[in-house]
């Protein structure tokens, strides 16, 4: 399937192809209208879904893109196009707000030049599969109709992409994974290295996780941790977040770090539909492994 991302320039063009882009599709952005036929023949032969936004940045002018874009859309019926549009002052406040130039301006005021475009652009949106109307819109909620404009019209051959959570223990020593969206540290727990016969254990072994359980502490970090997990999934739902990643450190990311991100590997696989797959990696253990819903 082909998808044309098409419209007045600052209705969220961009926010519609990103999306389609999380949706796995191929996704080309301000490709030449002339271009067209021989991009979409590689991307598909490569790709089962592609989306191309093509607008007025694309052509010469406007009068060729919609001559190009016409041509290529009777001889492919099957292409869908995705028109976005807003009203005027929603345009006039996000140019103000982003200080780009309109690719009709400066030759005309901001305001005219949004009308030209829109007049020009008439007859691509009568051809339009999909009229989307941002106005009013912040980008997430764009970014749902977009999802959902996806779904009504695919064919089932790609899921929605699901947030991949990764949970990784590390050593304060050898400094902060990159990666964090976010880091507990754990050292307030009473360490095992100096426990009798511990110190060549890790927080995966069972002796290890026996004496942290028993610690009055472990269960409230773990409690607050879980309902806070609890709390922000959804929440990063509604922001679109694709990738989350929760660090775990303690002194030397053997003992502590690892049981905390065991413990909360092991919640979330008895939540699979909310958590799974989940990445749990030791940093400084040298270990990694995915879980993963059954089925």
């Amino acid at each position: 399937m082909l998808i044309i991302v098409s419209g007045l320039s600052g209705a969220g063009k961009s926010t519609a192809l990103h999306t389609l882009e999380d949706e796995g599709l191929f996704c080309t952005d301000n490709l030449p209208p002339e271009l067209l036929e021989e991009w979409a023949r590689v991307a598909l032969r490569n790709h089962e879904h592609a989306a191309v936004c093509v607008d007025v940045r694309s052509a010469e002018s406007t009068r060729l893109l919609l001559d190009d874009l016409g041509r290529q859309m009777d001889a492919h019926p099957d292409w869908l196009l995705l028109f976005i549009e807003a009203d005027a002052q929603s345009l006039l406040r996000r140019f103000s707000t982003v200080r780009r130039t309109h690719p009709f301006a400066p030759a005309v005021p901001v305001d005219e030049a949004i009308a030209r475009e829109r007049d020009a652009l008439e007859p691509l949106r009568r051809r339009a599969t999909q009229l989307l109307d941002s106005s009013g819109l912040n980008p997430y909620e764009l970014a749902d109709l977009v999802q959902q404009f996806w779904q009504r019209n695919h064919d089932g051959g790609s899921a929605t992409p699901q947030l991949l959570t990764t949970l990784v223990s590390f050593s304060y020593q050898r400094g902060l994974p990159q990666e964090a969206d976010m880091v507990v540290d754990v050292r307030f727990l009473p360490n095992p290295h100096y426990e009798e016969g511990m110190a060549r254990l890790t927080g995966a072994d069972r002796e290890v996780a026996a004496f942290l359980r028993g610690q009055p502490q472990t269960a409230a970090l773990l409690d607050r941790m879980m309902g806070w997990l609890t709390m922000i999934r959804p929440q990063m739902e509604r922001e679109r977040k694709r990738h989350f990643t929760l660090a775990v450190g303690c002194s030397g990311g053997r003992h502590r770090s690892v049981f905390v991100v065991e413990e909360l590997a092991g919640w979330m696989a008895e939540r699979p539909d909310a958590w799974l797959p989940c990445v749990v990696r030791h940093r400084e253990l040298g270990r990694q492994r995915t879980l993963q819903a059954a089925g």
